[in-house]
């Protein structure tokens, strides 16, 4: 017969030390199976235990403790195993009642080679496809669970992606993304830092569950003595253990991972989250935590364009008012201008009628034609209505 690949363990348990060594040297130990014998109840119970068996083949008419006392008293330690319970004909009673106790199967005494064979073999298959379907189960239930994790990922960062193109509140927006990091990486504490160009050090701009007296350095300088180095080499950087332990980074975590926040392929800041246990960060978790750096990249742009653009609308405003400001002073003089004019025909009108020499008359009608063009020239002047306002969402230069 061929051996057992799997070697299966085995626990015998009978009264009869020749029923023992039968099952033991001569019938299952050349087959390859690993067996262990007891010939009480209470030392099987301490075998099972320390032996972990696939296996049990227990006599019904142990001295002491029962073999069906066995069954009950491993039911209530937890282990359910399969049972095979042996004994002599004429106690199909005593079977059945053992059958309602668990037990698997049965044989009859005086045993034969062939039949016990046949009887261990069946019950170790039904083992072993019971082992492999929960192996399946588990492994199933795993994959479920790994799949919703992706979706759930996905979905986080398709909802970062859609809040990046639209928001400018950037510490709404950092709160966000750091609330996905630790999501999609399972991480435990988190923090945003941005480089700050007039005092060329990285500012903590955003946190999560950093502990009290760190969290509240918000917008002060931050030195974990790990995030420079990823900015000088533009690279993620996952550490732990014996490497992490040098820095004062590992007073937040026995893991870290830190990504790079890039504009132009200039790093500008990093997004770090730690984990509390040692389980290190796998490469997938490295690529999720580079996506969030990448969308915070894109809101940094966005945020910066938007800021630009509010800046130019609030100058073309103000030129605009400068504008309507001239405009009306340069409206008021025109109307004072024709008004003078009209004032100055008006007595030159009167003067002319009461002049006696027609010399001076002629002189008066002369200037009065010239004071009648500059008056129509000034009517002529365009005029600017000061009441229209440039529309603030066209900020195109003119011209």
């Amino acid at each position: 017969m061929t051996p057992s690949a799997n070697l299966e363990r085995v626990l015998v348990v009978d009264e009869d030390p020749e029923v023992l060594d039968l099952i033991d040297r001569q019938v299952l130990g050349p087959l390859g199976y690993r067996v262990a014998t007891a010939s009480t109840a209470a030392a099987a119970i301490q075998k099972a235990l320390t032996f972990a068996p696939d296996l049990i083949i227990v006599s019904l008419t142990l001295p002491g403790l029962s073999g069906k006392d066995l069954l009950v008293a491993l039911r209530s330690q937890g282990m359910e195993l399969p049972t095979l319970v042996m004994a002599r004909e004429g106690m199909d009673a005593d079977a059945i009642q053992a059958f309602r106790l668990g037990a698997s199967d049965y044989l009859v005494k005086p045993l034969r080679e062939a039949e016990l064979v046949a009887t261990v073999e069946r019950a170790i298959h039904e083992t072993r496809l019971r082992h492999e379907r929960s192996r399946l189960a588990k492994q199933l239930s795993e994959s479920n669970r790994q799949l919703e994790r992706r979706v759930r990922e996905l979905t986080t960062l398709f909802g970062i992606g859609k809040m990046v193109t639209s928001a400018t509140h950037q510490g709404q927006l950092f709160n966000k993304l750091m609330e996905a990091s630790l999501f999609v990486t399972e991480a435990d504490v988190g923090w945003v830092l941005l480089h700050d160009e007039n005092s060329e050090q990285l500012l903590l701009r955003a946190q999560r569950n950093l502990p009290a007296a760190q969290a509240g350095k918000l917008h002060h300088p931050w030195d974990d003595e790990v995030s420079t180095l990823v900015m000088l080499s533009g690279e993620a950087l996952a550490i732990h253990g014996d490497g992490l332990a040098q820095f004062k980074l590992r007073q937040y975590g026995k893991a870290a991972l830190i990504a790079p926040i890039k504009v132009r392929d200039r790093p500008i800041g990093v997004i770090t989250v730690t984990r509390q246990g040692d389980h290190p960060f796998s490469e997938r978790d490295q690529s999720m935590l580079e996506a969030v750096a990448d969308y915070a990249s894109i809101s940094l742009v966005n945020a910066r364009l938007f800021h630009a653009l509010e800046a130019r609308a609030q100058r073309m405003q103000e030129l605009f008012d400068k504008v309507a400001r001239d405009a009306k002073v340069y409206s008021d003089w025109s109307a004072k201008l024709e008004q003078g004019l009209r004032i100055a025909r008006g007595k030159i009108a009167g003067m002319v009628e009461s002049a006696k020499d027609p010399g001076f008359a002629a002189t008066l009608q002369a200037l009065d034609q010239n004071l009648e063009t500059l008056s129509k020239q000034a009517g002529d002047l365009p005029t600017v209505d000061i009441d229209e306002t440039p529309d603030s969402s066209d900020t195109r230069p003119a011209g």
